[in-house]
């Protein structure tokens, strides 16, 4: 994913989300130093509404670990989200500063075969 492309991995929710504290596993493949900023969304009918946001400056890994995920854990404060079943719980991962021109991260699909964790969130 470079600049400006985000990616998005979604839920079909059964009810509404407490506020609290939610916490994301972000490792992902670095082809670039970038700037990744996580939205967790609630998706209704009403459109978009962002309830948590976390942002990590990924380094691009050199030598031995040129291959291996950049591990990312971080916890942010979300806001109460008044879902219905049908609504959607949304991860839109976005690229927003890089110097490549083209894909510079990619969320760990491939888990421990690249020594990292495949993208998550856990819920207040």
């Amino acid at each position: 994913m470079g600049v400006g492309d985000p990616l998005e991995a979604s839920y079909t929710l059964a009810g509404p989300i407490a506020a609290g504290s939610w916490h994301l596993i972000g490792d992902g493949l670095i082809l670039a130093t970038v700037d990744v900023r996580f939205d967790v969304l609630w998706r209704s009918s009403a459109g978009d509404h962002v309830i948590a946001t976390f942002t990590n400056h990924f380094v691009q890994p050199t030598g031995a670990q040129a291959f291996n995920a950049v591990l990312l854990d971080a916890d942010a404060p979300g806001v109460a989200a008044a879902a219905v079943a049908g609504d959607l719980l949304v991860l839109r991962m976005t690229a927003t500063a890089s110097m490549a021109s083209g894909p510079a991260y990619i969320p760990n699909a491939d888990g421990p075969h690249t020594n990292g964790r495949i993208p998550s969130l856990t819920l207040p």
